[in-house]
């Protein structure tokens, strides 16, 4: 079995995404959805979206942070 590799940016291990159990209102979900699929984003990736935001402004976002991972499809390559 081979160790999991390194990040070679920072050279530490890449920490694999933390799932959280969220309950919330069905009516406060159902204003995320609306919102999310606004900006073309999942509910998931708009909570993540808004949390950064929020400690971000309050200062408490761990500089270690990454960006948010681009998900779907990559971008075309221009024609040479």
């Amino acid at each position: 079995m081979t160790p999991p590799a390194e990040d070679s940016r920072s050279g530490r291990r890449p920490q694999q995404r933390k799932q959280v159990l969220l309950r919330l209102d069905p009516l406060v979900y159902e204003a995320l959805a609306r919102w999310a699929s606004d900006e073309l984003r999942s509910a998931n990736a708009q909570i993540e979206f808004l949390l950064r935001r929020a400690l971000a402004e309050a200062g408490r976002l761990p500089g270690e942070a990454g960006p948010i991972p681009r998900r779907g499809r990559p971008p075309a390559d221009p024609a040479p």
